[in-house]
């Protein structure tokens, strides 16, 4: 496969940064496809990386990119067509200001957080027109120096323009990700599909955090099924007040979608807090806390959520050993 893009003359030169369970993945299946993939990494990983490549099992087909180009720094990378920006939200400042030297006049930035500041952060460092917002959905991890297992979720990108325009360079990226076996749309409003996302995972995340409960008890029990709704409902209210079209059915829809989810499932954020590590928190119910004061919009429940998510916080990370660095 790799051949047939390079002797097409279709390659795109991308950089990953974040090669985690997202960026290897995605990033994996466009360099074994052919195109030209520089990874950014740090440590053990970047050394596997160029030592033995990118191993990546997956139930869409395992494989292997070897060798694997990659650097722990993006000057030694330069120009790109798209970087993919596949950090977590508490690692962007310091990835937003590795930027600049991957981009030039028409390259494509992909954001791919959980959140909805995102691609407003970004545009600070490299200004609107470089930013494509977007969001995946995938259930990815590192599984070792150099690996990366893909557990779940579609495998699939969504992402175009800040306004919405389906432009050359959206489209020859789609191209070069569906060539590449990945799962990816162009939506009509790409903000409606990044607070679809937020809708869900937030109230969700916040409730199993302070709860320490899974998918399955949240969503049976009455009360804890009744904030996740109120919660739902607030991040809903907040959208509007920022002219993001939202379904009608934005709730109920979302609440069937938890319904269909694994009932010993957890999320990240409940998973990194409860652990001791850094986490999402300021992107998640922190966002809806900051968001609703601005707009002013009233949000108690993911209140509830952020102030009790972050006495928990605190306390798991003094238990780990102190401090949030990671």
């Amino acid at each position: 496969m790799a051949e047939t893009v390079r002797d097409a003359g279709g390659a795109l030169k991308v950089a990953v940064v974040g090669t985690g369970g997202v960026g290897g993945y995605f990033g994996g299946r466009l360099a074994e496809a052919g195109h030209d993939v520089a990874f950014v990494a740090r440590g053990a990983h970047l050394e596997a990386l160029r030592r033995e490549g990118l191993t990546v099992e997956s139930p869409a087909g395992s494989f292997t990119v070897a060798p694997a180009r990659a650097s722990d720094d993006t000057h030694d990378i330069g120009e790109v067509d798209a970087v993919l920006l596949c950090v977590k939200t508490w690692q962007l400042p310091p990835a937003v200001a590795a930027l600049k030297p991957l981009v030039g006049p028409d390259t494509a930035v992909v954001t791919l957080q959980n959140g909805v500041e995102a691609p407003e952060q970004v545009a600070q460092e490299v200004g609107r027109d470089a930013v494509l917002p977007g969001t995946a959905k995938i259930l990815a991890q590192l599984d070792g120096p150099g690996r990366v297992r893909h557990m779940g979720g579609p495998g699939a990108l969504a992402f175009t323009e800040w306004d919405n325009r389906a432009t050359p360079r959206v489209e020859r990226l789609r191209a070069a990700l569906a060539g590449a076996g990945v799962s990816v749309t162009v939506p009509d409003d790409i903000w409606a599909e990044l607070w679809a996302k937020f809708l869900f995972v937030v109230p969700f995340g916040g409730l199993g955090t302070v709860t320490d409960a899974p998918f399955g008890v949240l969503r049976s029990r009455p009360g804890t099924r009744r904030l996740l709704a109120e919660g739902m409902t607030e991040i809903e209210r907040v959208a509007r007040a920022m002219d993001v079209r939202l379904p009608d059915d934005i709730v109920p829809r979302t609440l069937d979608f938890v319904d269909q989810q694994p009932a010993e499932g957890t999320s990240s954020l409940h998973r990194d807090i409860r652990s001791g590590r850094p986490s999402e928190l300021e992107a998640w119910n922190g966002s809806v806390v900051r968001l609703g004061a601005r707009t002013g919009t009233p949000t108690p429940v993911n209140g509830y959520f952020y102030e009790v998510a972050s006495v928990l916080a605190a306390a798991r990370a003094g238990e780990a050993g102190g401090g949030s660095a990671g």
